[in-house]
C-alpha cells in the first residue's frame, strides 16, 4: 500500500532542490557560498534540535538574525521542524522586539552571532525564561546576562535531520509577521502554510524561475516580500543572493552579482535613478524586474525598463493579510504609459484563483469605473490578527452577494475598468507606504504626542515625489521647537527607523476638516507652501 503523500508546505521546494541538485548553490553572501546541501546541514541541526526539545503546543519559533548563515539557515530550520517562524529584527527599537516577541508567545529562539548586543539587552526585559538556540560555532553568549535561560550551542547541534516535509496542516501557521497597528501595538499576522503554497504554486507558474536564475534579495525579513524572494528561488534550485550593508545600494548588485531576477520597492529604484545607475541597458542580465509593496510611478517604471531592457517588468500588489502578492501589472513600453492614472502604473489583475471586489460604503460592488474600496478574496487570504478577535472581526468581512465567502478590507481605494484592470488611488484611512513599509499614522501619532506631551502632534508622510513618500515628519502646535531633538529621539526608541519622523515642523493651528478632524490634505499643502 502506497502511503498517503505529505501535504506540501513552504519549504517543501527547498528539499525538492536538495534531493534533485545537492550541490548547487543556494545562498551567496559576500564570499561565502553554500550549496544546497551545506545550507541544509547547517539549518538541519537546527530542525533537529528544536523536534528534540520543543513541546508540542509551541508551534512558532523567533528567528533573531540579519542576513547571515543563521537568518537563512534558522527559517529553513525552524520550517524544516513543522513550526512557523517570527523573523524578528535587530534594527529595530528593543522596545518594539519585545511586544513583538511576547505577542507571538514564543518560548524559543533562534539566534545568530550578529545579534549579540540585541539579545544582552533583550533577556533581563523578558517575563519567562528563553530558550536560546546558536547555530553559529564562533559564538556562544556570555553567561552572565543569561540567569534563568537556556542556551543550546553549536557544539551540541551534531545530528542533522532528514530533509524530509515535515507533518503540517494546511492551517498551521508557516510564518507570523506585525505589521504597524493604529493602537501603538503591532499587529500579528499569522500566514499558513496553505496560504504560502498557493502563492508559491502560482509565482512558479507565473515567473517560471529555473535553476540558472540568480535572485535578488533586497527585503528585511520581517518585511513580507522577503518570503518571496527566499522560496521562489529556493523552489526553483536557484541562487539567493542577499543586499549586504556594505553595498552602497541594491541596484548595483544587479551588475556585480550578475542577477536574473530583480525584486523590490520602487523607492529603491528611485534611489538608483538619483545616482545615475538607470542609463539604458544598465541591466542586460535581468530577465525579471518585479516591484511591489508601494505604488511605482510611470516614469520610474519607464526608466527601469530602458535599463533593464531584456526583463518583463511587473508591478505586484498586495498586503501581508493576503500573502505577498495578490494582484500584477505587465508594463508594455508602448502602451502602458496612456493607462497610468495620476502617473501611477495599475496595479492589475488578480493572481488565478484569486478575487478582487471594489466596495461602497455600504459594502456593495460598485459598478466598473467608480472609485471603491478593494476587498481580496481566495486561498492567499489569512484567518485574521493573531489573537485579535475584534480587529479580525473588523477587517475580514463577509459580503452580502459572496455568502460565506471571507474578504479581506485592504483600506486601498480603486478603480476598475471594464476589462478588470484596477487602478490604486490612494488610501481610505490613513495607513501609507513609506518606502514600501505600510504605516499607520496614528501610531506615529500616538508616540508623537507622548513625547511631545501635547495632543496636537501629527504625522504626515512627506515629501511626496512621483506618488510615494519617502520620509514621515512631524506636525506640531504649541510646542517649543528648542525640544525638538528630544522628541524624535524619543520616538527612535520606540518605533522602527522608518516611521521615525525626520524633521518637526510647528504650525500655529492643526487643521481641521468639515468635521472636526485633522486635515491631514490640508496640513501637506501647507508643507508644500513652507517648502
Amino acid at each position: 500500500m502506497v502511503p498517503p503523500q505529505q501535504p506540501r508546505s513552504l519549504i517543501s521546494g527547498f528539499f525538492r532542490s536538495l534531493r534533485t541538485n545537492p550541490g548547487s548553490r543556494a545562498l551567496e553572501l559576500g564570499q561565502l557560498f553554500l550549496s544546497y546541501e551545506q545550507l541544509w546541514n547547517y539549518a538541519g541541526r537546527v530542525t533537529a534540535c528544536l523536534k528534540e526539545i520543543l513541546n508540542p503546543s509551541e508551534k512558532v519559533v523567533a528567528v533573531l538574525a540579519d542576513r547571515s548563515v543563521a537568518a537563512y539557515g534558522g527559517i529553513l530550520g525552524v520550517l524544516g521542524s513543522g513550526r512557523g517562524y517570527v523573523p524578528l529584527n535587530p534594527k529595530f527599537p528593543l522596545e518594539r522586539t519585545l511586544v513583538m516577541l511576547r505577542a507571538s508567545g514564543c518560548k524559543t529562539a533562534v539566534v545568530g552571532q550578529e545579534c549579540a548586543a540585541t539579545l544582552e539587552s533583550l533577556l533581563p526585559r523578558l517575563d519567562q525564561p528563553l530558550t536560546i538556540i546558536t547555530p553559529d560555532a564562533s559564538w556562544e553568549p556570555e553567561s552572565t546576562f543569561l540567569s534563568s535561560h537556556r542556551v543550546i550551542p553549536a557544539r551540541q547541534l551534531s545530528k542533522i535531520a532528514d530533509p524530509s516535509d515535515p507533518t503540517v496542516d494546511g492551517g498551521d501557521t508557516a510564518y507570523l509577521l506585525f505589521t504597524s497597528g493604529s493602537t501603538g501595538v503591532p499587529k500579528g499576522v499569522a500566514v499558513s502554510q496553505s496560504n504560502a503554497v498557493a502563492y508559491m504554486e502560482y509565482a512558479a507558474r507565473r515567473f517560471g524561475i529555473h535553476g540558472e536564475d540568480r535572485c535578488s534579495q533586497n527585503f528585511d525579513l520581517t518585511f513580507d516580500l522577503s518570503v518571496h524572494d527566499l522560496f521562489t528561488c529556493w523552489d526553483a534550485g536557484a541562487a539567493l543572493c542577499p543586499y549586504t550593508e556594505k553595498t552602497l545600494t541594491p541596484a548595483t548588485v544587479v551588475d556585480e552579482l550578475e542577477l536574473t531576477v530583480w525584486f523590490s520597492v520602487p523607492s529603491v529604484a528611485m534611489f538608483a535613478s538619483k545616482l545615475g545607475l538607470l542609463e539604458p541597458g544598465a541591466f542586460p542580465t535581468l530577465r525579471w524586474s518585479l516591484f511591489c509593496g508601494e505604488a511605482l510611478s510611470s516614469s520610474l517604471a519607464a526608466a527601469w525598463q530602458a535599463a533593464a531592457n531584456n526583463s518583463i517588468l511587473e508591478n505586484l500588489y498586495g498586503p501581508t493579510e493576503a500573502t505577498i502578492a495578490i494582484t500584477y501589472y505587465r508594463w508594455d513600453s508602448a502602451t502602458s504609459p496612456a493607462e497610468c492614472v495620476r502617473g501611477l502604473v495599475p496595479i492589475g489583475w488578480p493572481f488565478d484563483g484569486q478575487q478582487v471586489c471594489a466596495v461602497n460604503e455600504d459594502l456593495a460592488p460598485v459598478p466598473s469605473g467608480e472609485t471603491g474600496e478593494l476587498c481580496l478574496g481566495g486561498s492567499q487570504v489569512t484567518r485574521g490578527y493573531w489573537n485579535d478577535p475584534e480587529k479580525t472581526a473588523r477587517n475580514f468581512i463577509h459580503l452580502k452577494h459572496t455568502g460565506d465567502k471571507v474578504w479581506y478590507r485592504t483600506g486601498d481605494l480603486v478603480r476598475q475598468d471594464e476589462r478588470g484592470c484596477l487602478f490604486y488611488l490612494g488610501r481610505r484611512d490613513f495607513q501609507v507606504k513609506v518606502n514600501g513599509y505600510r504605516i499607520e499614522l496614528q501610531e506615529i501619532d500616538l508616540v508623537l504626542r507622548e513625547a511631545a506631551r501635547t495632543e496636537l502632534a501629527v504625522a504626515i508622510p512627506w515629501p511626496i515625489s512621483e506618488g510615494s513618500a519617502s520620509g514621515i515628519v512631524g506636525v506640531l502646535s504649541g510646542s517649543d521647537p528648542a525640544h525638538d531633538k528630544h522628541i524624535i529621539a524619543a520616538c527612535e526608541t520606540r518605533l522602527p527607523r522608518y516611521m521615525v519622523p525626520n524633521r518637526i515642523y510647528h504650525f500655529p493651528q492643526i487643521p481641521l476638516n468639515v468635521n472636526g478632524k485633522v486635515d491631514r490634505g490640508k496640513i501637506a499643502e501647507m508643507l508644500a507652501s513652507a517648502g
